[in-house]
């Protein structure tokens, strides 16, 4: 608990006033200061107690107008009444008031006294440690913690990042599944203005349709077979701070349309409810498809997507952010190390070639995979490219599309590889060892088109 307690103590009674002051000062933390009168008491709040006890019955003050002037300088600022008042409604008034306890002068007040500052005492330590855990929240999801990488790729969205952190507009983030866009949001939500309240995450795409309205504006209860009572959606866990809608684009148009309600009156209606709740949340919203194209083929609805854009930031596939991917897999390799509480490993030359070479349809998610499988495999704490596996899953095939001549599928390749390499002909010929001539004579002759 926190050291030097200052508790300040008004009553006009002094011989009661020094019977407090002597049963409190027998806990050496308390600083029990004593004053005659409410107004001496508010000219010394400057001070910053942790805690007043005051009288009800002061001859300057009532106890209504005292504690309404303390509430006024420091609405968290903990009093406790003491009185020989014993009307319920009395009690009642001042506790609504903002009293955190209220005690009747008897034989008992010291000992109820006593309870009620060590209760009082553990509620502060524990809204000071959430703040600390909120504080290291915050810093766990900066910037430099949680985006790992330093190629421009990578440090262009950074200024998008800033841009969104320094406003309340809805952000929307676009990439390739496996970029990271949950990371975004969380580095965005806690280095806001919001980052005290609520971030709360939704998977649309693993939501069945017939409960997503549900999970997203709540239900009362009897709405419907098994609604056994009222549960509030995702909106009102994070009334006063983000909510983040990852792949939005699974949404049927059905729920956009009520999404594209809610964002407009910013309250929602609970299923088998009519009630409307006011709701403030920032919005950022994500999704791995075109929603351009989705709009074009009738699958998104344009008025919702220009309701949910705002700030758009979209992040790189790893195979565009060149030495990031060595660096994630050095950060990936030391997260490893320090949960199995293994040495250190290192990465051996061909290994981080065959790192590099590789096209990473996964993008980070498949590298974290691909990196934690391969310290297990590694022996002599040194990854070789043996220890490093990599799994096909999409459909990368050349040849499962139409028939093509043995040279439209050449340009094909090499422009793919311009495209990876922004361009760089010297690296691509390296990389599919090939001569640069090969290429630049392709660019000339107009069969490959560069940026």
């Amino acid at each position: 608990m926190k050291q030097n307690f200052k508790i300040q103590i008004v009553e006009d009674d002094p011989w009661y006033s020094q019977i407090l002051k002597h049963h409190l000062s027998m806990n050496p933390d308390y600083e029990i200061e004593l004053f005659t009168s409410g107004k001496e008491l508010i000219s010394n709040l400057y001070k910053k107690p942790d805690l007043i006890c005051m009288d009800f019955g002061l001859p300057d003050l009532t106890g209504k107008e005292l504690l309404k002037e303390i509430k006024s300088f420091n609405v968290n600022l903990p009093v406790i009444v003491i009185s020989a008042q014993e009307k319920i409604s009395v009690a009642v008034e001042l506790l609504k008031a903002g009293a955190k306890d209220y005690i009747i002068k008897d034989d008992h007040t010291k000992d109820q006294l006593w309870k009620s500052i060590i209760n009082i005492r553990e509620n502060l330590n524990l809204r000071q440690e959430v703040e600390e855990l909120k504080e290291q929240l915050g810093q766990k999801y900066s910037f430099e913690n949680t985006i790992i990488g330093q190629s421009q790729a990578i440090k262009n969205t950074f200024k998008l990042l800033q841009k969104a952190i320094n406003s309340n507009i809805n952000v929307s983030i676009s990439g390739e599944t496996g970029t990271g866009k949950e990371v975004y949001a969380k580095a965005i939500h806690f280095n806001s203005g919001r980052r005290k309240k609520p971030f709360v995450a939704v998977n649309m795409g693993a939501i069945p349709k017939e409960l997503a309205e549900s999970e997203l504006f709540g239900h009362e209860k009897g709405a419907f077979t098994g609604a056994t009572g009222t549960k509030i959606g995702k909106f009102e866990q994070a009334q006063g701070g983000t909510l983040f809608l990852d792949e939005i684009g699974e949404m049927d148009l059905t729920l956009q349309s009520k999404l594209l309600r809610v964002l407009q009156e910013r309250e929602v209606v609970r299923v088998g409810g009519n009630k409307p709740i006011k709701v403030d949340i920032r919005l950022i919203s994500a999704t791995h498809r075109n929603l351009p194209e989705e709009i074009k083929e009738g699958n998104f609805r344009e008025d919702l997507f220009f309701r949910t854009v705002g700030l758009p930031i979209e992040l790189p596939p790893l195979r565009k952010r060149d030495q990031d991917i060595i660096i994630l897999s050095k950060y990936f390799i030391d997260e490893y190390s320090k949960l199995n509480k293994v040495k250190p490993l290192k990465l051996n030359g061909e290994a981080k070639s065959k790192l590099q070479k590789y096209d990473w349809p996964g993008n980070v998610r498949e590298l974290k995979a691909a990196i934690d499988l391969a310290c297990v495999m590694a022996d002599d704490n040194t990854i070789e490219a043996k220890d490093l596996t990599f799994y096909e899953v999409t459909n990368s095939n050349p040849y499962s599309d139409k028939e093509k001549t043995l040279k439209a599928y050449e340009v094909e390749i090499i422009s793919h590889y311009l495209e990876k390499y922004d361009d760089n002909v010297l690296v691509v010929a390296d990389k599919l060892d090939i001569g640069k001539s090969k290429i630049y004579n392709l660019i000339k002759g107009g069969e490959i088109s560069r940026k």
